[in-house]
């Protein structure tokens, strides 16, 4: 025989009816216990908490973890933004680093061409590498002073410390300086102490041979190397570096002047030597006269004549 579903129904309609009485009791009684104010219910809401409390930490663990979890992301989100400043910051930084950088090279470039010790009565001019040949088979630089600045050809170039190159081709705002180390630059220079008289002739290294030396035997790996003078090609005395025994057992000069790194050049205003064109002028006009002694055959006849 099949059982009626409607009976389940009204087995269940009773009992939710009573649940729901009961609890509404149990929140009833709470209520009016939690708001009797008496001594002995208090010790009684103690008693309670003390009992039920502790034991209910567990059922606060969802709740603590979501508010941790929410605290956490807006920590992360802070984190985050203030990462993305600091990496700003740390990029501007960067760009002001590189510029301090820049400016102390300078700074540096520039108190070593004040030190320099040059002739008085040689002047310079100060420019601005602005580019280099850019090949190995040319060593050049391009400066930013030329005929308008009274730039000419075959004007010595120094760097800080020492002799860099010549002048070779002016423009009106730029000039090209044939660099020491170039196969087509030889000048005369001096090794000192021991005086020898040599040619440095440039192979594109930074450590060109000597050429045409008087005697080898007189210099040593270590000797300082000056510009000669001789030819009129540059003034004298400028340093251009020092005696080296190359691998090739050749005495080479290793060039003082910081061919990496060429900013700024001192162009040296060389007028060149004196020339004396008119020699005579340099003997005094007025010679003393001195007479033949013995008889001189035309005055006598001349004065024989004016006797007759």
């Amino acid at each position: 025989m099949a059982r009626d579903p409607r009976q389940k129904e009204d087995y269940l309609g009773p009992l939710r009816r009573l649940l729901t009485g009961v609890v509404l009791l149990i929140l009833l009684a709470v209520f009016v216990v939690w708001r009797v104010d008496s001594p002995r219910v208090e010790r009684f809401r103690a008693a309670v908490v003390d009992r039920f409390v502790p034991s209910l930490d567990w059922m606060m663990v969802p709740v603590t973890g979501t508010i941790n979890l929410v605290t956490d992301f807006r920590s992360y989100q802070r984190l985050a933004e203030q990462n993305r400043d600091l990496r700003r910051e740390l990029q501007t930084m960067k760009a002001w680093k590189e510029a301090a950088l820049q400016l102390e090279q300078e700074n540096a470039k520039l108190r070593d061409l004040n030190k320099v010790s040059l002739d008085p009565k040689l002047t310079y001019i100060t420019g601005i590498v602005l580019a280099d040949s850019g090949s190995p088979f040319r060593q050049s630089v391009l400066l930013n002073v030329g005929a308008r600045d009274g730039i000419v050809d075959g004007w010595a170039a120094m760097d800080g410390i020492g002799l860099v190159g010549r002048i070779a081709g002016v423009g009106q705002e730029t000039s090209r300086v044939i660099l020491l180390s170039d196969t087509s630059s030889t000048i005369p220079i001096t090794i000192q102490p021991s005086g020898q008289l040599a040619i440095l002739a440039g192979d594109n290294t930074l450590a060109p041979p000597i050429e045409f030396l008087e005697d080898p035997d007189q210099v040593r790996p270590g000797d300082r190397v000056v510009s000669s003078g001789d030819g009129d090609v540059f003034p004298p005395d400028l340093l251009v570096g020092q005696v080296v025994l190359g691998s090739d057992r050749r005495l080479r000069v290793r060039l003082t002047a910081d061919f990496e790194r060429l900013e700024f050049l001192r162009v040296l205003r060389n007028q060149g030597r004196e020339t004396i064109t008119d020699t005579g002028s340099l003997i005094e006009s007025s010679q003393p006269s001195f007479e033949l002694m013995g008889p001189n055959p035309e005055t006598d006849e001349t004065q024989a004549n004016s006797d007759g």
